[in-house]
C-alpha cells in the first residue's frame, strides 16, 4: 500500500460481515481505482487493534453474539476511531455495526450491550423479525436517488432529538421505529440495509469516495448498476403495493 493510497478499514469481517458487506469495501476500492486512485483494503481482524490511520471504516453486520465480541474491541479502540474521525475519516455502519455505534442495544433478554456512543441512539430488540427488500428516499442534503437494499433484522432503533436519520422509509422496516431508516452525522451513514449496500447504490459509494477525497469526483457509467437498482426498486414497490391491498381486503372481511 502506497502512502497516498485510500485505506479502506474492514473492521472485524470474520464478525461484523453477514451477508456479504465485505462487497462495500471491493466496491469503495473499485470505483477509486477506476478514477486513477490508489486505494486498498486493510482488514482488521477482531484480535487487532483498530488503527487511527484509516480513511474510511466499515463496519457490517452480524447476529448477537459476534455483535457482543465485537462490542469490546469496538470501544477499547474508541480513541483510535475517534482520532481517525477528527482527521476527517469515513464511517459506514451496516445493520449490527450501526447498532453499535449508537449507545446502547438491548438483546431480546433484555441484556445491555454499551456502543460506541458515535451517534445519540439507543436499539432493543423487538418483534416481528424485519426481514425483506427496503426502499430509502435519502435525507435530501445528500443529494441522491432512492436507495434499494435488504433487511434482516430484530433491531428497533431510537434515534436522539437531535440525530438526522439517514433517510425516510418508502417501503420495507428500516429502524423499525417513525418510519426512517439509520442515522446520518458528519462524514457517518448508519443503515439496516445489506445487500450489499454499496454495490446496489453507486451514487451512495460515490458520495463516501467524495467525503474522502474531499472534492467532487469524476462521473461513471452506472448503466448496469442503475437498471439493476431501478429493478429492485420497482419489485419492491409493486409487491409492497400488492400486500397492501391484500391486507385491505382481508381487513374488510
Amino acid at each position: 500500500m502506497t502512502a497516498s493510497a485510500i485505506r479502506i478499514g474492514l473492521i472485524y469481517p470474520e464478525l461484523l460481515g453477514t451477508y456479504g458487506d465485505r462487497g462495500n469495501a471491493l466496491v469503495l476500492r473499485q470505483r477509486a481505482r477506476w478514477r486513477g486512485l490508489d486505494a486498498d483494503i486493510v482488514e482488521v481482524r477482531a484480535d487487532e487493534p483498530i488503527p487511527a490511520e484509516l480513511d474510511v471504516y466499515l463496519l457490517g453486520g452480524g447476529e448477537d453474539a459476534p455483535q457482543l465480541a465485537a462490542s469490546a474491541g469496538l470501544r477499547a479502540s474508541r480513541a483510535a476511531i475517534d482520532r481517525a474521525r477528527a482527521n476527517g475519516a469515513v464511517v459506514l455502519a451496516i445493520c449490527a455495526g450501526f447498532q453499535l455505534i449508537g449507545n446502547t442495544y438491548v438483546d431480546a433478554d433484555g441484556d445491555v450491550l454499551e456502543g460506541l456512543g458515535l451517534v445519540d441512539m439507543d436499539t432493543r430488540s423487538g418483534a416481528p423479525r424485519l426481514i425483506g427488500e427496503v426502499v430509502v428516499e435519502p435525507d435530501r442534503a445528500l443529494e441522491l436517488p432512492l436507495v434499494s437494499g435488504f433487511e434482516n433484522h430484530g433491531g428497533r432503533t431510537t434515534l436522539g432529538n437531535d440525530v438526522r436519520p439517514f433517510g425516510r422509509v418508502v417501503a420495507g422496516g428500516g429502524n423499525g421505529v417513525d418510519g426512517v431508516d439509520g442515522a446520518l452525522a458528519e462524514r457517518l451513514v448508519g443503515t439496516y440495509l445489506h445487500g450489499p449496500v454499496l454495490p446496489r447504490n453507486p451514487a451512495l459509494a460515490d458520495l463516501l469516495l467524495q467525503w474522502i477525497v474531499g472534492h467532487e469526483l469524476t462521473p461513471l457509467p452506472a448503466l448496469v448498476e442503475d437498471r439493476l437498482r431501478m429493478e429492485r426498486i420497482d419489485e419492491t414497490m409493486r409487491t409492497g403495493i400488492q400486500a397492501w391491498l391484500r391486507d385491505r381486503r382481508l381487513a374488510r372481511g
